[in-house]
């Protein structure tokens, strides 16, 4: 690590350093914000080969343009909005459906299935067959602790929508677990 990085560098030291040439400082800033690209990537993209390729996009797109960084967010949220931008670039691009749900477990798989899955295992299944958008929010809010406001710049929604879908996701994830697994089994 390089001696300028000793201390946890703020936004514009470590863009600073960057663009001074720093690729330790670049490697902060990827190992900073890795799990945001992750939680991002990992809702909308469905295929593994194709995730590690638009994490690559993502970084590569972050070190090309992070001379044009404005400093009106934080540096993470940006760096989570071209992941996201990215993403719905290459699902366009391979012209394929954001929503592609799995297949529920069949009826006399269902008994087994519960007593093999813990409820954390059931709720990622359950969260799995939400539309990715609802995901990544969920992921974004609840795992990454990200303020709407973040959000709304990663995602460039209204306010309204993101918690609109907020409410909507959580509301459907509640009553596919409900009905999918009897009350008192939960």
């Amino acid at each position: 690590m390089s001696q300028q990085l000793k201390h946890t560098p703020t936004d514009r030291q470590l863009v600073d350093l960057v663009l001074a040439g720093d690729m330790h400082a670049f490697r902060h800033l990827v190992e900073t914000t890795q799990g945001l690209v992750a939680q991002i990537v990992s809702r909308l993209i469905q295929a593994d080969e194709d995730r590690k390729d638009v994490a690559q996009d993502v970084y590569l797109k972050t070190y090309q343009n992070l001379g044009g960084f404005r400093f009106q967010s934080k540096l993470s949220t940006w760096v989570g909005q071209i992941a996201y931008n990215t993403c719905l670039n290459r699902l366009e691009k391979k012209q394929l459906t954001i929503y592609d749900p799995p297949e529920r477990p069949a009826e006399d798989q269902t008994d087994g299935f519960l007593l093999q899955k813990e409820l954390k295992g059931l709720l990622a299944a359950e969260l799995a067959r939400l539309p990715p958008i609802y995901q990544t929010l969920i992921g974004l809010y609840h795992h990454e602790e990200l303020s709407y406001q973040e959000i709304i710049q990663i995602t460039g929604l209204p306010e309204g929508t993101v918690k609109s879908y907020l409410f909507r996701a959580r509301k459907q994830l509640k009553d596919s677990m409900l009905s999918m697994y009897k009350k008192e089994e939960l």
